[in-house]
């Protein structure tokens, strides 16, 4: 046996063994939550993107030719490894690095709410979650639909990989026990915390808990095999709209308590676009609206007069931090905002900056931000290129090639895939009344920035509305409203599915939006 020192709490474990699985295990031990916030592993662990990166002295493996690319030599003269290629041999003491779990950062918690029939599913008090693939958000209310506390965290799953699909991809490899017990114990945690903050004990007094997320993160949370979800046609067997005992999905934090998972639409358009559809209000009859939730899977859903039409499109984790060089979460240290200063220099904008902070990475909204400016100084043109290898966006973080082209990617499929909905639809832009974009990063997107970059039509930029967390908000309509859920199911129900990979219009456009327009 070894020991090993994890932010300075000594474990013992078998050598041998790659320090990211190590840390994974000890993630799921008693009281290691105290010590650890949960390492990410935006790639899966496969050594392509560089973002392990850990402290690490002590008896550990040979330096391998993926940390030698993405450290360096300062790096590594520094002390630092890559978690999820170094093994401990021996003795050996680790600082993660990671931000701790009771800081909410920019985890978004508030949203757009839509009127609703107070008639609660519970007496005393419940809980709405909302499950990100990036980060997992709840709120607490009593039976007369008072707010109490909320509360926001990261998802744990990251250690598995930024997206659904390497995490669908390490359940196949048979991590699933170990990804379905890293979300229940986040649940779990997110319950006792909001309790606690307002004051009661979460297993005497919580006896409703509505549950949303994309598909894969429920099927993940309730032990349900994903693998029909990885490959054609993906189907989804289990569309939930339906409670379940708290104890048959391992929540122990409410034992007695019943949960409700609201339904999804398909595989990949979950219930968290479901909730957050009811949140602006697409199931009333109005005029044409859309609701979008712009992130690593774009879902989106248009009201227009034929019709509920919803798509999801694969815009990829540039927005969320991930596949981007110096990309990261909205925590301390994240370059948020960019601007064009005096003499044409990039000024930004540090998360935590007022305290000091300094800038070690960009986020989603950074880097739309950044990228505009670029464009705006003729950095980068209409094609992606950029004539320098990198660009600095702020003392010591900069931007390369690639990154372009990630953000190029991204926005192309968000931008096709409202044009081919519209299209699906029978709406013309001039016809659409309101673009919600809903979830942490429309909340902090500059809108008028997106519009230049072409993430989404600049015709549409003035009747932007950021809806937040409306994937949290609907959750919490449910919760507090037992007509809510028919409403929602009837919603789901309505929708028309546009399949985005097999539609002509949408590969066209999406290499027609691939260019900026400068």
């Amino acid at each position: 046996m070894i020991r090993i020192s994890v932010n300075g709490t000594v474990y013992a474990k078998n050598a041998g063994q790659e320090l990211g699985v190590f840390l994974r295990e000890i993630q799921a031990l008693p009281g290691a939550e105290d010590s650890l916030s949960g390492i990410r592993f935006p790639c899966g662990g496969h050594g392509k993107c560089g973002k392990c990166a850990v402290r690490a002295t002590g008896a550990l493996s040979a330096v391998t030719e993926a940390e030698r690319r993405f450290l360096g030599e300062e790096g590594l003269a520094a002390g630092l490894r890559l978690a999820c290629q170094v093994k401990a041999l021996g003795d050996c003491e680790i600082s993660t690095g990671e931000p701790p779990q009771d800081k909410n950062g920019c985890v978004a918690i508030e949203g757009e709410m839509a009127e609703f029939e107070l008639l609660p599913s519970f007496s005393g008090y419940g809980a709405a979650v909302d499950i990100g693939t990036t980060t997992i958000a709840a709120k607490l209310f009593d039976d007369k639909g008072n707010e109490l506390s909320s509360f926001g965290m990261q998802n744990p799953q990251g250690r598995w990989g930024a997206d659904v699909i390497s995490r669908m991809e390490a359940a196949l490899k048979g991590e699933a026990e170990n990804l379905a017990e890293a979300v229940r114990g986040a649940v779990n945690e997110i319950i006792d915390r909001v309790a606690a903050l307002a004051g009661i004990g979460a297993k005497e007094e919580i006896r409703s808990v509505v549950i949303t997320g994309n598909t894969v993160m429920l099927y993940l949370l309730c032990g349900i095999d994903t693998e029909p979800l990885t490959h054609a046609p993906f189907e989804a067997k289990e569309l939930f709209g339906r409670s379940f005992p708290a104890a048959s999905i391992g929540l122990t934090a409410v034992p007695e308590a019943e949960i409700y998972i609201p339904p999804c639409i398909a595989a990949f358009i979950g219930a968290d676009t479901v909730c957050a559809a009811l949140a602006v209000g697409l199931d009333r009859p109005g005029d044409p609206a859309i609701m979008t939730d712009i992130g690593t899977n774009g879902e989106m859903v248009i009201r227009s007069k034929k019709g509920l039409y919803a798509c999801s499109t694969a815009a990829g984790p540039a927005f969320e931090g991930a596949g981007i060089s110096m990309g990261m979460g909205g925590f301390e240290g994240a370059v948020d905002r960019v601007s064009i200063g005096e003499g044409d220099r990039l000024t930004a904008h540090v998360i935590g900056g007022e305290k000091g902070a300094r800038a070690i990475g960009i986020c989603g909204s950074g880097l739309i931000d950044a990228v505009a400016c670029l464009l705006e100084l003729e950095a980068v043109d209409e094609t992606g290129f950029m004539e320098e290898d990198e660009c600095e966006i702020a003392d010591g973080v900069k931007l390369i090639r690639n990154d372009i082209r990630a953000v190029q990617l991204a926005k192309s499929a968000i931008h096709a895939g409202i044009l081919t909905l519209m299209h699906a639809s029978g709406t013309a832009v001039g016809d659409v009344v309101t673009l919600s974009i809903a979830g942490g990063f429309g909340k902090f997107l500059n809108i008028d920035n997106a519009g230049k970059i072409g993430l989404i039509p600049s015709e549409l930029v003035p009747r932007v509305s950021a809806a937040g967390n409306a994937a949290l908000s609907g959750a919490s309509m449910l919760l507090l409203s037992v007509p809510a859920r028919e409403r929602a199911l009837s919603f789901s129900r309505m929708v028309d599915v546009v399949e985005l990979s097999t539609d002509p219009m949408f590969s066209q456009e999406f290499m027609n939006q691939m260019a900026f327009e400068c």
